[in-house]
Parts: structure tokens; C-alpha cells; sequence
């Protein structure tokens, strides 16, 4: 504009001043104008979206409680004058979040069936099938109330069964405030949007670009040449920037025309020799001339084809290796298969010298890598020698010794380390056809397999391979941790086999620093010996703090913490029975906290900010070798039933497993068994029918089977089993194919807790990496979070079989199978079909 101005002269200065004056004026009137209406409508619309949130909140939350309550009242059965109910898994599986749960169903007069009789008492009986809704105060909350009703009829009499279900608002008032806040975002950006364009879009203030994008339509598709157009100041900058973009686009043009021209003058010169030696060949008159030229074209085709094929299957092994395709295998079978893939002529010069017991070793590994390794060692013996090639093993100190024997021109000493490296060969290979990868992918399985690769050459001529393997059971890492956790085990050992009650006297670990003014009390189920590395850890950073730790069960701390039997108050509750602590919390007896630790937690591993699971426990079942052939050992829950039914008399007594009557973690997994596994109740009939063994906890099976009473055990809680193992226990264990439960023992701060700084302390450290450590390391509970080092990592746990990880998610789902009616119909049957006997000695420890 300032061209145009100077353009019009000084005698126009006046008029065009006046004009400036005037397009000015005009422009702020418009803006001020345009915001005034733009902030008016905003917060206008702003209300109403505050409105329609808080409703489309409502709705949505009480067509979920709706549904919660008619799924209740689907599951009503009347048997004359009882009223039943089981109550469903999708009732309170179908919430999710902070909120807390509650429950009522009352026949008619009032009667308490199941739930919360005080919630009961609060609301009317429903006449009609509902759904009503109401708000009101319920221990110590705001809580949003579903109520229907169920008109039943049992002979001549009708009457209504009533349904409450009541969520505190927190979801709701979160939902609402998310819709609100994420409609305000667009309406303020709409609004300054419109704004900008405004205050841009008045007089003619595009038309530079008008111009500029004739000027570009213009151009011929190649022309890549700086634009020179007069712009405003402006516009200037896109201008410039274009000209970059066309700079940097002419450039990398130029580079891939080059490259192209380059890449077809590479391909172009051996197409044209394939092409003139194809021309040669076919202008060859001498049949014996021609067949020597097919002869090496043919021998070219197969050193390349031979080179690809050892290309990809170093790809593939390399690829099966760090993915860890893992597997039990014996080691004659692998022989067997190499041998049968070579031509009769081959496989007629291979001499296998191998003994039944070495033929039957088992190698934890890839088979298909460890085949390879055979393959390739053997195929080296057969191209460089011509007479027989011996095969020979030896098992000893836990280790395989493999030896593969030829009588061929052997590699010199010089040469034995270099060989090994990829495409290199010896100066003894001469003109054989090779391509220089068969020893290196050798060494690869071999150092994958945590093994070693030895080359020797014989006396009188001839080269001997020698591979060194694990056998299953005594790898390396497994000698590392045995070291680890030996002390350890044998103390646990020692404890299981005396007598007591599983209610230890708490036992007091002062502070290191010597001023035990401020104590830490803590209830849980982990072993003494076990915590105490926690204990150890925790006063490290902490030394100032005593601690003093109670070891029980989990169901009696449950029931003697809602009894207010624990005396003194605890300031931190630890149980492997997540359902109880879910319970707890839901119920109002637990104190939130926002850990800075949160974020690393699995999603399924805290709820609500007050129930946080640290550990990482499979359920896994164990067996006694003695007793049970590892061929045998059914590796899945349907195997197990199928073993039991049809070896009923042979493991008649010899099967154990949770009491779930008394054990407040094998109730847990026990009912989860029953959601996931269709064969539940026919694996519990089975336990029935040979004379199953139960206990309330995990030493008391360990011990029958580690000294041969018992078989095998069922549900172990895996920690316990890998501590024993590494200790030397007479005992296997095998993660299920099919599925595996995992719990995650979890940590609660009562709201009565008379130090819940320490409590909070105690989390931080139990859910930072130094407690994660432990968890991973010496006590083989299993760290929950990710990124830790240690043997018992979440993920190491989860390489140890082949079935499907299923964590038991912490959540208002798991009081489902607390409802009273439903635990006592569930143990009922349980009952009724396994008959259970007790016939374990009690532990000294919950074990639990």
C-alpha cells in the first residue's frame, strides 16, 4: 500500500490520509464489533455445553447402573419363600475407574438377601420394574443410587424383589468436566479464528497472492527457478520460503535423476554379460565346448544360490534367537532329523557313536537353529572329506559335549579364530563351492544356546568339532541364581518344617541409625525372611524409621482388620488376596495417595490411588520328577483333568492344592479359574474323584512334593516355587501353555493408619526401581514395572512359558465373587464335588 500512496502524489496526501483514517476506523469497528458478539455467543454457548455435559454425564453413567441393576435382577431365582441371587461377573465387570461400588437386593418387607443391608435401609422398596434414580449420602459420599425392581412368583403369592446399585460421582463429574473442557477448546479457537480472519480478511490484502498463484500456475512443471514477483513486506517471507523449498526441491531432484543414472549403468553391465555369455553359449557348436560353459554357468548359479540360502538362514536364526523361540528338545532327535535330510550316498558315510542316555539329553532351546548348527557342521565334514564322518556326545556335569569327526584336510592353527568371522575360509578349502557363513552361523547358535564352539584337528588328518551345550536345568543364569537365593531358601526350608500357627508374633527391626523414634507397623502375608530384604532396603534410605512387621494369613487379616482386632493400628496393609483388598477400599477403609510411581505401574496393577500391586506371581504347577515322567507332565488345565481321569488310582491321595475355604488367595485364583476355563468344575471333579490333598498355603504342597508324598501341586504361587527350585528342590515346574494366572500381591494405607507418611514412605520404596529390584532378585516375587534388572522380571517370568499372561486386574470386578451369596453357593459346590480332606501339615508361615 505504501507504493500505491507514493504513487498518487503529495497533492492526494490529504485524500489519502483521510482514507487511512477512514480504513482504520472501519477496521476496529468491525473488530470490536465481531469480538463483542463472538465473547457474548461463546460464553452463551459455553453455558449451555456446561449443561448438556452434566446431562450427557448422567445419562450415560445411569444407563451403566441401570444395567448393572437389571443384570442383578436377571440373576434372582425364588425358591418358595428364599430368595436368591448370584451374582454376576458383567454386573460390576462393566465399571472401571475411582469410583467406589455398592450394593443392596432386599425381598419384599424389607428383608436383606445380599450386599449392604445399611444401603438397603436408606432407599424405598420399588413397586414397579424401574429404574429410578437418586441421589444421596452414603458413607461419607455423594452417591448416584439405581433401583429396580423384580416382581417375582412362587406359588400363589407375587412379590417385588428390589435392586440397588449406588456409584459415588467421581467418573461422572470427570466425564462431564472432559466434555466441557474439551468443547471450550474448539469454541475459544473458532472464536479467535474468526477474530484473525477478521482483522486479515479487510480490504484487499490477498491480492499479492492472487498474483503469486497465477504466477505458479504459469510455470512449466520443470521450472524450479526462484519466483520474482513484487509482494508486500508480507508476503515477502512465503515468498523466500518458497524459493528455499524449490532451491532444496531443484537440488534433490538433480541428486535422484544422477542416481538413477548411476544404479542403471551398475545393473545395465551384468545384464549385458548374463546376456553375451547366454549369446556364446547359444552359438556354441561344440557339444562338449557348450556343456563345460553350462557347466560353470551352472556351478556360478549354485555358489549364488548356496550363498543366498546361508544369507536368509542366518536372517532366520538371527531373527528366532533374539525373539528366544524356546523349547525342549532331545538332542538324538535332532540327529536324527539332520540325517534324514541328506542324499543315501551322504547319509550312509555318517557314523552316529551316541549312547541311549546322551541320544535322550534334553537341550532347552530353538530346534530349529540347533538343527542348523548339526547341519552345517556336518555338511562341511562331508564336502571336505570323502570317507566317513563320526558323530559322537557325552553328558556330564549338566553339560552336553557334542564332537563331529572328519578325516579331511583339517584348518590350520593360524586360521581356527578367523574361519569362525562370516565369509571367511580356510586356505584348505581350495576350489570347493562355499560361502564362508556355515561356521559363523555354527558359533552364533552355539553362544545363543549359552554354549561354546571348539575346532581341533585330529592326528593323522582330519578336524574335530566340538560343541558344548546346557542341559535343561543347569544353565548358567540358573547357577547365578541358585547362588543368589540359596541361603535364602534353606532358612525358608527350615521354617517350614516347624510347627506353629500361621499367626507369627511380629517381629521388630529397629532403626539402623539408633533413633527409633518414628515406627512403621505393618500387617501382610510375604514370608518373614522374604520382607525382611524389603525391610533391609527400605531402612537404607530411611534408616531413622523402625519397622515392625506382623506375617499372617489373608483372609484372617481381612477379617481381623474389619474387626479391629489388629492392635496396634497398622499403618500399611500387604496382601496376595486382591479381591479382600479391593473390598477394603471399596468399603471406604483405605486412604488415597497419589505415588510419583503411579505412571510406571501396569494399568491393572492399581485402582483408585489406594490399592497398588508391586509384585509379579504366576500360578504354576509343580511335580516331583521321581513321581511323574516329564513326558507325562500335563502342560494345561484341560491335560491335568484329562491325567486325572483317566490315572485316577495312580494319583489317588497324590494331588494337592489350595484349601480356598480357608485361603484367602486360593479363593482368589480358584475364581477366576472358573471365569476364564470352561473345564473348571471338570478339573475340580477330578481333584474330587483322586482324592485330592488341600492346604492353606503354598510351603505345605511345596514340602509333600519336594519329598515325594504329593505328586503334584496345583496353583502354586510361582515365587515360592523358584526360590525352592534354586535351593535344590526335588522339584519342576511348569508355567501352563493355555493360560496363567498372575496376581500382584498390593499395598493399602488404612484410613486410620497413625503414620501414613511412613505408609507412603514404604510404597514409594516398594513401587520405585530399588524396591522393583528386590522383587526381581532375591526373592523371586516378580517385579511388576517395566525396565528392571534381575532374573524374576515381569518379562522373564512371562518367557517361561507358552500360554496366554492373564493378570488379575485390580478393579471393582473382583468383589463379585465376594458377595455372600455367590462365595456360598461357589464353595458349596466346591465342596460337593471335590469333597475336600485335610492332609498337609500346616506351614510356620502363610505362604500365602
Amino acid at each position: 500500500m505504501t507504493t500505491v500512496q507514493s504513487a498518487l502524489g503529495e497533492g492526494n496526501a490529504p485524500l489519502a490520509a483521510d482514507r487511512d483514517r477512514r480504513s482504520f476506523s472501519i477496521r476496529r469497528r468491525i473488530v470490536a464489533l465481531a469480538l463483542a458478539l463472538l465473547l457474548a455467543a461463546a460464553v452463551v454457548l459455553i453455558v449451555f455445553i456446561r449443561d448438556y455435559a452434566e446431562r450427557s454425564a448422567d445419562r450415560a453413567y445411569d444407563r451403566l447402573l441401570a444395567a448393572s441393576a437389571l443384570t442383578i435382577a436377571g440373576a434372582v431365582q425364588v425358591d418358595g419363600d428364599l430368595v436368591t441371587v448370584e451374582l454376576p461377573y458383567a454386573s460390576f465387570g462393566m465399571f472401571s475407574g475411582r469410583d467406589r461400588l455398592f450394593y443392596a437386593v432386599e425381598s419384599q418387607g424389607g428383608r436383606s438377601v445380599t450386599g449392604y443391608e445399611d444401603l438397603s435401609a436408606l432407599l424405598p422398596e420399588m413397586r414397579s420394574a424401574g429404574p429410578s434414580f437418586i441421589d444421596l449420602h452414603y458413607r461419607g459420599d455423594v452417591v448416584r443410587v439405581a433401583s429396580v425392581g423384580r416382581l417375582t412368583s412362587s406359588g400363589a403369592d407375587a412379590s417385588w424383589v428390589t435392586i440397588h446399585v449406588a456409584e459415588t460421582q467421581s467418573e461422572r463429574e470427570a466425564l462431564a468436566s472432559e466434555i466441557l473442557s474439551n468443547a471450550i477448546v474448539p469454541v475459544i479457537a473458532l472464536t479467535l479464528l474468526a477474530i484473525g480472519l477478521v482483522w486479515f480478511g479487510i480490504g484487499r490484502m490477498f491480492v499479492p497472492l492472487y498474483q503469486l498463484e497465477r504466477e505458479l500456475q504459469m510455470r512449466a512443471p520443470h521450472d524450479l527457478s526462484p519466483l520474482d514477483v513484487p509482494v508486500p513486506v508480507e508476503v515477502s517471507q512465503l515468498v523466500k520460503a518458497l524459493n528455499a523449498f524449490m532451491g532444496r526441491l531443484s537440488s534433490a531432484v538433480d541428486r535422484v535423476t544422477g542416481l538413477v543414472a548411476e544404479a542403471a549403468h551398475e545393473v545395465r553391465t551384468p545384464l549385458a554379460s548374463l546376456r553375451a555369455q547366454a549369446e556364446v553359449a547359444m552359438e556354441e557348436k561344440d557339444p562338449e565346448a557348450l556343456r563345460r560353459r553350462v557347466e560353470r554357468i551352472h556351478l556360478g548359479a549354485v555358489q549364488a544360490s548356496q550363498l543366498v540360502s546361508q544369507l536368509l538362514m542366518e536372517a532366520t536364526i538371527s531373527h528366532r534367537l533374539e525373539n528366544q523361540e524356546v523349547e525342549v528338545t532331545e538332542f538324538g532327535s535332532i540327529i536324527d532329523e539332520v540325517r534324514q535330510r541328506l542324499d543315501p550316498e551322504s547319509a550312509e558315510r555318517v557314523v552316529v557313536a551316541i549312547a541311549p542316555a546322551v541320544a535322550a539329553a534334553a537341550i532347552r532351546g530353538d530346534r530349529v537353529g540347533l538343527r542348523e548348527m548339526v547341519r552345517n557342521v556336518l555338511d562341511n565334514a562331508l564336502i571336505y572329506s570323502a570317507g566317513l564322518v563320526e558323530i559322537g556326545g557325552a553328558v556330564s556335569d549338566g553339560l552336553l559335549t557334542v564332537t563331529i569327526a572328519d578325516r579331511g584336510p583339517g584348518i590350520a592353527e593360524s586360521e581356527m579364530t578367523t574361519v569362525l568371522d562370516r565369509f571367511k575360509r580356510g586356505s584348505s578349502s581350495g576350489s570347493k563351492p562355499g560361502s564362508g557363513l556355515g561356521l559363523s552361523i555354527v558359533k552364533r547358535v552355539a553362544e545363543g544356546h549359552r554354549g561354546t564352539l571348539t575346532l581341533m584337528n585330529r592326528t593323522g588328518g582330519g578336524l574335530v568339532v566340538e560343541i558344548v551345550l546346557p542341559l535343561v536345568g543347569r544353565t548358567p543364569k540358573l547357577e547365578q541364581m541358585r547362588k543368589a537365593l540359596g541361603s535364602l531358601s534353606a532358612l525358608l526350608f527350615c521354617l517350614f518344617l516347624l510347627p506353629g500357627d500361621v499367626r507369627a508374633e511380629p517381629l521388630r527391626y529397629e532403626a539402623p541409625s539408633g533413633d527409633g523414634a518414628r515406627v512403621l507397623h505393618i500387617v501382610g502375608v510375604t514370608d518373614t525372611p522374604l520382607f525382611a530384604h524389603f525391610v533391609d532396603g527400605f531402612q537404607r534410605q530411611y534408616p531413622d524409621v523402625t519397622v515392625v512387621y506382623e506375617e499372617t494369613d489373608s483372609r484372617p487379616l481381612f477379617e481381623r482388620f474389619v474387626a479391629g482386632e489388629l492392635v496396634p493400628a497398622p499403618d500399611l496393609l500387604i496382601s496376595s488376596a486382591s479381591d479382600l483388598q479391593i473390598k477394603l477400599a471399596n468399603d471406604g477403609y483405605a486412604l488415597a495417595y497419589d505415588s510419583p510411581y503411579l505412571s510406571v505401574l501396569p494399568d491393572w496393577a492399581h485402582w483408585r490411588n489406594e490399592v497398588f500391586g508391586f509384585t509379579f506371581e504366576p500360578a504354576v504347577i509343580i511335580y516331583n520328577p521321581d513321581r511323574i515322567a516329564a513326558s507325562d507332565v500335563p502342560r494345561t488345565h484341560l491335560k491335568l483333568a484329562e491325567m486325572l481321569e483317566t490315572e485316577t488310582e495312580r494319583f489317588r491321595g497324590m494331588i494337592a492344592t489350595y484349601d480356598i475355604t480357608a485361603s484367602g488367595v486360593g479363593y482368589l485364583l480358584a475364581s477366576q479359574d472358573q471365569v476364564i476355563s470352561s473345564n473348571f468344575w471338570r478339573l475340580a471333579a477330578a481333584f474330587g474323584r483322586a482324592g485330592a490333598q488341600f492346604s492353606g498355603s503354598s510351603p505345605a504342597i511345596l514340602n509333600g512334593v519336594a519329598d515325594g508324598s504329593l505328586a503334584l501341586g496345583y496353583n502354586v504361587l510361582g515365587s515360592y516355587a523358584f526360590a525352592r527350585k534354586a535351593a535344590g528342590a526335588n522339584i519342576e515346574i511348569v508355567v501352563p501353555d493355555d493360560y496363567v494366572l498372575v496376581l500382584t500381591r498390593s499395598l493399602l494405607i488404612p484410613r486410620e493408619a497413625e503414620h501414613p507418611d511412613l505408609a507412603r514412605l514404604f510404597v514409594d520404596f516398594a513401587l520405585s526401581p530399588s524396591g522393583q529390584a528386590i522383587a526381581a532378585g532375591e526373592t523371586a516375587l516378580g517385579s511388576v514395572s517395566e525396565g528392571i534388572v534381575g532374573p524374576w522380571t515381569s518379562q522373564a517370568i512371562a518367557d517361561m512359558g507358552r500360554g496366554v499372561i492373564q493378570p488379575i486386574p485390580l478393579g471393582p470386578a473382583l468383589l463379585v465373587s465376594l458377595d455372600q451369596q455367590r462365595r456360598k453357593r461357589f464353595l458349596d459346590s466346591w465342596g460337593e464335588i471335590v469333597a475336600p480332606k485335610s492332609g498337609l501339615p500346616a506351614a510356620n508361615a502363610s505362604g500365602t
